[in-house]
């Protein structure tokens, strides 16, 4: 129970999404850079992300319309390829760096020390990984005997280069407590890309036009990052950098993060992959479409882990924020409870609002994947808290085994109950790989679990209570009051159960709503 107290407090007292993580003056001459308060950076990150969403889909609507399908299909190919390159030419070093950068947060130079020392390894395996990409463009179109792909992919060659090091970045952005300098970076990236893209495909058309735009966007997006970082240290700092972990370690570091994500992109593809394979490619349509909706529903998850977890880096001067861990691991349980609500009684009117006719076979898929949506909330948040403690290598076993675990599962439930079985392997997949994350975070911080579990079984009674009103009002065909209705309701049930259960006070609702209310930002 102390524990639960302790926990509470920091929640109570803002520390999950109002910490007030002060600053050490403006960053000019050889001065830390000001952080900014959890509360803000989450903010942040959500708006990013939105930003990205939104551009993403006005751009893809446009290129669908201007290329048509023969053109469309060239430039997502291009992609395709791209997307294949993307992971290698990063190399972890991303995360890599962030991780160094948080823990020297208050000296300048050793940040800009370990900027410099990732842009050189960027340099070292992006560049020649773009090169051969561009290279190999005429060979890979010949083979598929598209002619047309060969400028698309060399463009797209550039895009990538860009990416990685807009990726380098952007991290560090985060690392040093400024997720406004990130917001910049996604916003000017997004910005060039759409403004590139609409003009060079209105003006020349193809292929080729579009994936120039991308490579625009992406380039502009990391000279405007570096440019942003960089000002944001001061030159002193770049002058004097020292204090840096060096090449060798910072490469070192980035390996096994580099072995982590790869098994997590597999990890993510190995479901579309077996039942494509096993089912043929009607059946991976409608297992890759709700996992597409996925992503859209763990942007509150992503903002909050990308505010939190630089704040568990071994800094000197800040010790790891485990208050602020734990708190935020609260709130997403509550969150996650609420959005998976809608999922379960309601996936047959969501796959048809959203996906459309043909596809009311995934509504079954989208409610067997409610568990993976749930714990994928807060997934990344102690996933990347682990990296930024500097214990990446203890992830690499969990995220093969996970992977050998979903591989096996999969063949199995595939071939005995069809699409839905590779769902369920997601599930049990994930539900490993989050269980072995919050065993590290405990080892690792000392982090006390059982709070945990007394929120996420309230949390579960609310979830129920949510459930019992959307199904009063329909399962099946649902008209514009109807929708409105069950969530306005079904929310209102939510939260009493809550605060009967006394999972949240009145003063955590009221204090949530002035925020809400106000749009306000806590003030560094």
């Amino acid at each position: 129970m102390c524990a639960r107290r302790r926990q509470r407090a920091g929640a109570a007292s803002g520390a999950t999404l109002s910490e007030d993580a002060r600053g050490r003056g403006p960053a000019t001459g050889g001065d830390p850079p000001r952080t900014e308060s959890i509360r803000r950076s989450a903010g942040l990150a959500l708006a990013a992300q939105a930003t990205t969403a939104a551009f993403t889909a006005a751009l893809t609507i446009y290129l669908l319309r201007a290329l048509g399908p023969a053109g469309y299909g060239i430039f997502a190919l291009a992609l395709g390829f791209g997307g294949l390159v993307l992971l290698p030419s990063d190399f972890g070093i991303s995360q890599s760096a962030a991780r160094f950068i948080a823990e020297r947060r208050g000296d300048p130079e050793a940040v800009a020390a370990v900027l410099f020392d990732a842009v050189r390894l960027k340099l070292l395996i992006a560049g020649p990984l773009a090169l051969a990409l561009a290279g190999l463009a005429g060979p890979i179109a010949d083979l598929y005997d598209q002619e047309a792909l060969t400028w698309p992919l060399r463009a797209v060659s550039i895009a990538v280069f860009g990416q990685s090091m807009m990726q380098l970045f952007s991290g560090a952005s985060y690392a040093v407590g400024r997720a406004s300098v990130n917001l910049r970076i996604v916003v000017g990236e997004s910005a060039m890309e759409a403004t590139a893209s609409f003009a060079l495909v209105l003006l020349f058309g193809g292929a080729t036009a579009a994936a120039g735009g991308r490579a625009v966007g992406y380039v502009g997006g990391a000279l405007l990052g570096g440019v942003l970082l960089f000002r944001l240290l001061g030159r002193r700092s770049l002058a004097e950098r020292r204090g840096g972990p060096g090449i060798r370690r910072l490469g070192g570091y980035a390996g096994a993060l580099l072995i982590i994500d790869g098994a997590f992109a597999l990890f993510s593809q190995l479901g579309v992959l077996l039942v494509g394979g096993l089912l043929g490619v009607t059946a991976a349509g409608l297992y890759a479409a709700p996992l597409r909706l996925a992503p859209f529903l763990h942007y509150p998850g992503y903002s909050i882990a990308a505010a939190v977890a630089p704040r568990l880096a071994r800094n000197p001067d800040e010790p790891p924020n485990v208050e602020a861990l734990a708190g935020s691991l609260r709130y997403l349980v509550i969150l996650q409870a609420a959005i998976v609500a809608p999922i379960i009684v309601w996936a047959e009117p969501i796959t048809t609002l959203v996906l459309g006719p043909g596809f009311e076979q995934s509504a079954d898929v989208l409610r067997a994947l409610t568990p993976f949506i749930f714990m994928n909330g807060f997934g990344p948040l102690i996933t990347l808290s682990v990296n930024y403690a500097g214990e990446a290598g203890r992830r690499v076993p969990i995220a093969i085994g996970c992977v050998l675990l979903h591989l096996g599962l999969a063949l199995v439930l595939i071939e005995e109950i069809g699409v839905v079985g590779a769902a369920l392997s997601v599930n049990v997949g994930y539900a490993v790989y989050a269980g072995a994350h919050l065993w590290l975070c405990r080892r690792v911080f000392g982090l006390s679990v059982k709070p945990l579990l007394v929120t996420l079984v309230r949390s579960a009674g609310a979830c129920a209570a949510f459930c019992g009103v959307l199904l009063a009002v329909g399962a099946t065909e649902l008209s514009a009051a109807d929708w409105l209705l069950g969530l306005a309701s079904g929310a209102v049930a939510f939260a009493v159960v809550l605060l009967g259960t006394r999972e949240v006070s009145a003063s955590e609702l009221s204090t949530l709503s002035r925020v809400v209310r106000r749009r306000r930002q806590v003030d560094d």
